[in-house]
């Protein structure tokens, strides 16, 4: 494991995930919400964040998390990645998450966030939660079956328990 992509909903992990891989394998993390988004939730600019993340997936090592996928095609992380992990958690599990996330750092920044972005209500990031099993899964799931056929080792994680299991298994 050299090259680590992880993808999933918000509230499924990735940046926990992330972290544990790291910590194990001493591989730098690449936090996609960091490359696109600017202080107070401004939207970077999409050529320099695509530029900066391609820049980032070139190197030899690295976990990038995060979704975006409508960049996939244009920052090459898919098509280097060695290993996928998709964290396809129940939406209620992700959406517990991310309220116990707003109420423990209401109006902190977290490590995995921009300078100046700050926990608040989202209602459109819990609509997209809601959702994404209906809209991003699918073509989530394609990727995952694209990098599979490209050689890439595809974690599909379906529960808490998986995570568990692939920490205490993988990610040394």
């Amino acid at each position: 494991m050299e090259r680590v992509v992880i993808i999933g909903p918000g509230g499924s992990g990735k940046s926990t995930l992330a972290r544990a891989i790291a910590a194990r394998t001493g591989l730098p993390v690449v936090h996609l919400d960091v490359l696109f988004w600017r202080a107070d939730w401004e939207p970077a600019p999409v050529e320099q964040a695509v530029r900066d993340l391609a820049a980032a997936v070139a190197d030899d090592r690295w976990i990038v998390d995060g979704n975006f996928l409508q960049r996939v095609g244009e920052d090459g992380r898919l098509d280097r990645a060695d290993t996928v992990i998709f964290l396809d958690l129940p939406r209620r599990v992700c959406l517990w998450r991310v309220i116990v996330r707003l109420v423990r750092d209401r109006r902190r920044t977290r490590p995995d966030l921009p300078e100046g972005c700050r926990e608040g209500f989202d209602p459109d990031g819990l609509r997209w939660i809601w959702n994404y099993p209906a809209t991003e899964r699918p073509s989530v799931l394609k990727l995952l079956a694209g990098a599979a056929e490209r050689g890439a080792v595809v974690h599909h994680l379906r529960c808490r328990a998986d995570v568990r299991r692939f920490i205490a298994g993988r990610g040394r």
